[in-house]
């Protein structure tokens, strides 16, 4: 069944209070476009020196092996971590076929995948998270509920199509056949406010 908003509501978040979680119905932006450079200076930075050390240091803390970045940003996780990685940006997706680096995930099952910003913005994240047979490690933006979010820095309608609170997201990837093995505010700590990372392991 569709469901169709009221009049004048077509561009509004929608919320579920008793899923602690929400989405956003305007369209995804165009990723496409090159934004190839801006994220590669991001990545530079020193922040995103700090950003992928604390992220790598997450996922090494509960597995070993090889992982598939979804959006890869600038790429310095995919260096850093000796990493797979995927992107809906062609410039990203030749760096990382240069690289001998590119994966699909939604063409064969993956083990391991890292969502460092990123989950948010797939209008289908449970068709990415079926592909996954053992790990998701998550960056995200965190709401303590829906009236939180439209005065937040990371309300961005657009390009963050969904938005969740901490027991939301738990709830939601357990129903995605995961169990939350950790979660930290590691790089709200650095600096990033409302973000917080989770290690999430497949139990069925």
């Amino acid at each position: 069944m569709r469901v169709t908003l009221p009049t004048g509501y077509e561009d509004s978040l929608i919320w579920w209070p008793e899923r602690g979680m929400g989405f956003h119905p305007r369209p995804a932006m165009d990723y496409t476009t090159s934004y190839w450079e801006e994220f590669r200076q991001r990545d530079a930075s020193p922040m995103g020196e700090l950003l992928t050390e604390a992220r790598l240091a997450l996922v090494r803390r509960h597995y070993a092996g090889q992982v598939v970045d979804i959006g890869i940003g600038g790429g310095r996780f995919v260096e850093y971590a000796a990493a797979q990685g995927y992107d809906v940006n062609a410039e990203a997706n030749e760096w990382l076929r240069q690289r001998e680096a590119f994966c699909d995930p939604y063409l064969r099952p993956v083990d391991a995948i890292t969502c460092w910003d990123s989950l948010e913005h797939i209008p289908d994240p449970a068709a990415l998270l079926a592909q996954v047979r053992e790990w998701a490690f998550i960056a995200i933006p965190i709401f303590e509920e829906g009236d939180s979010v439209p005065g937040s820095r990371h309300y961005k309608p657009g390009e963050h199509i969904w938005y969740f609170s901490h027991r939301g997201l738990v709830d939601w990837m357990k129903a995605q056949g995961f169990a939350c093995m950790e979660h930290n505010e590691a790089e709200t700590e650095l600096g990033r406010e409302g973000i917080r990372s989770y290690a999430f392991m497949r139990v069925e």
